[in-house]
C-alpha cells in the first residue's frame, strides 16, 4: 500500500478497502493497517486481489473519484467513471470529427507523428550519453530511420497507410531498444516488443508502466468531457478506449519508456523482481511493482518544459493538458492539435 500525489496503490493481495465515515480503511487478515482521509484522495489503484466494498464504490462514483482495478501483472481491467461529464456539445463535436475522414486522419497524424518524434528524440539522448561506441552508432543509425519515416508519416493520406508506418517506426525503434539499456544487459535482453503475456523481463516492466499510463490518460479525457472509447486512430471496439489509446501513443516514449530505461539502468529495478510462471510469462513482484510505483509518482512530480504553454509543469499534468487540447481542437478553438513533443 501507497500513498502518492494524492492516489492510493493498493498492491498487498487479499486487502480489503472499507468505507469508514469519510475515509478509507484498508484492513488486511482483519487487522487495520491504514485510515486514509477520502479529501486527500484522488484516485485509487488496486492490483490483483483486492476487495473493494460496495459503499466504497458507491462514494467514489458519488465524488468522481478514480477507482482503477488492474491486474496483480498490471494489465488494466476497469475504471468506475460515475456519472456522464462534460459538455454535450464537445462529445458532438468528438462525434462529428470521427465522421470527417480528414479530420480523423490529421489526428491520427499528429498521434503517431508525435509518437514518432518522441521515439526519435530519446534514442538521440540515450546515443549523445552512451559509453559505448556501438551502441551510440545504432541508436543514431535508428533515429535517421526513424526520421526518415517521420516524413512520410506527415504526408501519409491513407489511415491504413498511417498505422503501417506507425508499426514500422515501433518495430525500429524496438530494434534498437537494447542499446539505450545500460545496467545488467544480460537480464534486460528485449527480443522486440511482447506481451499478452510479457516473455522477459524488460516486456514486463514496459506493459506495467503502459497500463498506469492508460488509466491517466483516461481520466484526463473523462476530465475534460471527452468520451475515452471514440478515438481516430485505434479502431473502435467494445470496451476499448481507443481514445486514451491515441493519447498514449505520443507519450509512451517521453514518459513510460523513459521510466523503465531510467529504474534498469539505476538499478532501482533488478533481475530479483520479476516472477517467470508457466508458459512462460514473466511478471513483477510485488516489491518491483512498489519500487516501479515509486520511480512513476516521482516522475509525475518532476517539472518538464511544455512548448505550447512556454513554460514548465508537472509531468503528471501533461496528459491532462493534452486532453485540454484535443478539446479546444475539436470544440473549433484551436486550428490544429500539436502532441506533446519531449525535449
Amino acid at each position: 500500500m501507497r500513498e502518492l500525489l494524492g492516489t492510493l496503490y493498493v498492491t498487498t493481495q487479499d486487502a480489503v478497502l472499507r468505507l469508514d465515515h469519510d475515509t478509507v480503511r484498508v484492513i488486511v487478515e482483519r487487522e487495520t493497517l491504514a485510515r486514509l482521509p477520502l479529501v486527500r484522495l484522488q484516485a485509487i489503484m488496486v492490483f490483483g486481489r483486492v476487495t473493494v466494498t460496495t459503499p466504497l464504490i458507491h462514494r467514489c462514483a458519488e465524488d468522481g473519484r478514480g477507482l482503477v482495478w488492474l491486474t496483480r501483472r498490471g494489465r488494466f481491467r476497469a475504471r468506475l467513471t460515475g456519472g456522464t461529464l462534460g459538455n454535450v456539445l464537445l462529445r458532438r463535436a468528438q462525434y462529428e470529427a470521427l465522421a470527417d475522414p480528414e479530420r480523423t486522419r490529421r489526428l491520427a497524424r499528429q498521434c503517431v507523428a508525435g509518437k514518432v518524434q518522441n521515439a526519435r528524440t530519446l534514442m538521440l539522448r540515450a546515443a549523445r550519453d552512451s559509453p559505448a561506441e556501438e551502441d551510440g552508432e545504432e541508436l543514431r543509425a535508428g533515429a535517421d530511420r526513424l526520421a526518415g519515416l517521420l516524413r512520410e508519416i506527415r504526408e501519409a493520406t491513407d489511415l491504413d497507410v498511417l498505422r503501417g508506418l506507425e508499426g514500422t517506426a515501433a518495430r525500429a525503434y524496438f530494434a534498437a531498444f537494447p542499446s539505450m539499456v545500460r545496467a545488467d544487459q544480460p537480464a534486460f535482453t528485449l527480443g522486440g516488443r511482447n506481451r499478452r503475456p510479457p516473455r522477459d523481463r524488460t516486456n514486463a516492466l514496459l506493459s506495467f508502466c503502459y497500463a498506469l499510463l492508460r488509466a491517466e490518460c483516461e481520466a484526463a479525457l473523462e476530465g475534460v468531457g471527452l468520451d475515452p472509447q471514440l478515438g481516430y486512430l485505434h479502431g473502435l471496439r467494445p470496451g476499448r478506449p481507443a481514445l486514451a489509446l491515441d493519447l498514449m501513443e505520443e507519450l509512451r516514449p517521453a514518459f513510460a519508456d523513459r521510466l523503465v530505461l531510467r529504474v534498469i539502468n539505476r538499478r532501482q529495478i533488478r533481475a530479483g523482481h520479476f516472477d517467470h510462471m508457466p508458459g512462460g510469462a514473466v511478471s513483477l513482484n510485488e516489491e518491483g511493482r512498489r519500487a516501479t510505483l515509486s520511480a512513476y509518482e516521482k516522475r509525475k512530480e518532476s517539472a518538464v518544459p511544455h512548448r505550447l504553454l512556454k513554460e514548465r509543469i508537472p509531468a503528471g499534468l501533461v496528459p491532462h493538458v493534452q486532453a485540454r487540447l484535443l478539446a479546444r481542437h475539436l470544440r473549433g478553438d484551436l486550428q490544429h492539435y500539436l502532441p506533446y513533443l519531449a525535449s
